[in-house]
């Protein structure tokens, strides 16, 4: 398998992947402009113009462009997030410059027709309206909110109602003028992909793009806090968040495999304890994500009005005993789990054209899974110690909490048993 990249005069990226034997492939439009490059007053507006996304061009009607793929047999969607948008589509090796050829479509000739913007409009706040009422859902947000308190990083992707209900086609062409230029888009491919033919089309179609300043987003800065709001519901649900490295940080894959070690499956020590061997919660995990300057470690379980308070001490407790003594075997499982996550994930070519796209707007190139490989096997234990320890140590922490939660322990007193 072969990774080649190509830029554009314009600095418009081009990756690709070829993945011999198969018979489909996958591409996109990776766009460097997701909810952390809004300003206060777009919230929202991100994740609104990817809803746009397939709401008609001056080409194509909205059905003309689902049809186009599916007519084929092709599957075509977008998302946003954090730090990206992405337009993306599934279709057979023959039918990869049609695919092409729409999602630049979408990209380079949205016609926002005020109809379809109320539509979508109305469409988001209901969305925004189901993530209130899905409490495993909105807590999450509210974690991201004290973590990194009046920033865009700590806003919701969605946004706000209100702001939602604000946007116009003016808005929208504004944000696609700011941030959309040739020098945050990645166009990358993966599967049974010609680099040569990509590059050509690519050039005739986004070569003329004039190149925009490239917009600056406010570095992350983390808070921490407590957001507790109580409610009558079966289940007390938890997120609780310490600071992680960012992509670049070289610790990055220490802080990946100790988050697993903690509570990444069913053999974590949150799992093993607060689960199995006292029945405190039926879910419990512990992940890890990053940014392009820092991340965010989340504990989250769902519990019940009378074991909320127990389930966060012993919580708080775990994290307290791996710092002191988190074993090799411990590490080493987690480290194995990480990688046959990565290995496993590289089977699909979707999961691949996500990989390179994201690797190129991180580092500028693609590192060989060889390369990221021997890192998560550099990582000692030593290293995921050290990283135990400073959570531990560092006294800063976010929480949100939302149910019958009245009776769990403030976040001062958790981290204060934490460091003690």
């Amino acid at each position: 398998m072969t990774v080649r990249t190509h830029t554009l005069p314009n600095g418009f990226r081009i990756v690709t992947e070829n993945m011999p034997g198969l018979k489909s492939a996958a591409l996109g439009i990776w766009v460097t402009a997701g909810g952390r490059h809004e300003r206060a007053d777009q919230n929202g507006i991100a994740h609104f113009l990817e809803h746009m996304a397939f709401k008609g061009t001056s080409t194509r009607s909205p059905q003309q462009i689902a049809e186009a793929i599916e007519d084929v047999g092709g599957y075509i969607n977008a998302y946003t997030s954090r730090e990206m948008t992405a337009y993306y589509a599934r279709v057979l090796e023959d039918d990869v410059e049609l695919a092409l050829d729409v999602i630049s479509d979408i990209l380079l000739n949205p016609v926002f027709d005020p109809k379809e913007i109320e539509v979508e409009r109305h469409v988001i706040l209901q969305e925004i309206g189901q993530a209130h009422d899905t409490p495993d859902d909105i807590i999450f947000d509210w974690l991201q909110e004290e973590a990194f308190p009046d920033q865009p990083l700590g806003r919701s992707i969605l946004g706000p109602a209100e702001m939602v209900q604000s946007f116009s086609r003016d808005d929208l062409s504004a944000f696609v003028a700011e941030r959309y230029g040739p020098g945050e888009m990645i166009l990358s491919a993966a599967g049974a992909v010609d680099h040569d033919r990509i590059v050509a089309q690519a050039a005739e179609v986004f070569g003329g793009l004039k190149p925009v300043a490239r917009g600056a987003f406010d570095p992350a800065r983390w808070g921490g806090g407590e957001r507790r709001v109580t409610k009558r519901l079966e289940q007390a649900h938890m997120a609780l968040g310490f600071e992680l490295p960012g992509y670049r940080a070289p610790d990055l894959y220490a802080s990946q495999i100790y988050s697993s070690a903690l509570g990444g499956g069913m053999s974590s020590r949150l799992f093993q304890e607060l689960r199995e061997k006292r029945g405190l919660c039926y879910t419990i995990f512990a992940q890890a994500g990053a940014y392009s300057d820092s991340g965010l470690m989340t504990i989250y379980a769902g519990t019940g009005k009378a074991e909320i308070a127990e389930l966060l001490t012993l919580t708080v407790a775990e994290m307290k005993r791996a710092a002191d003594g988190m074993t090799p075997q411990e590490i080493d499982r987690a480290r194995a789990q990480m990688k046959a996550g990565l290995l496993m994930g590289l089977e699909s070519p979707s999961s691949r054209a996500e990989r390179i796209a994201r690797l190129l707007s991180i580092w500028g190139r693609v590192p060989t899974l060889e390369e990221t490989v021997a890192r998560i096997d550099a990582v000692t234990a030593e290293d995921v110690r050290d990283i135990a320890q400073r959570l531990a140590e560092g006294g800063s922490a976010a929480l949100a909490l939302y149910g019958p939660v009245a009776k769990a322990p403030a976040l001062d007193a958790l981290t204060a048993r934490l460091a003690a």
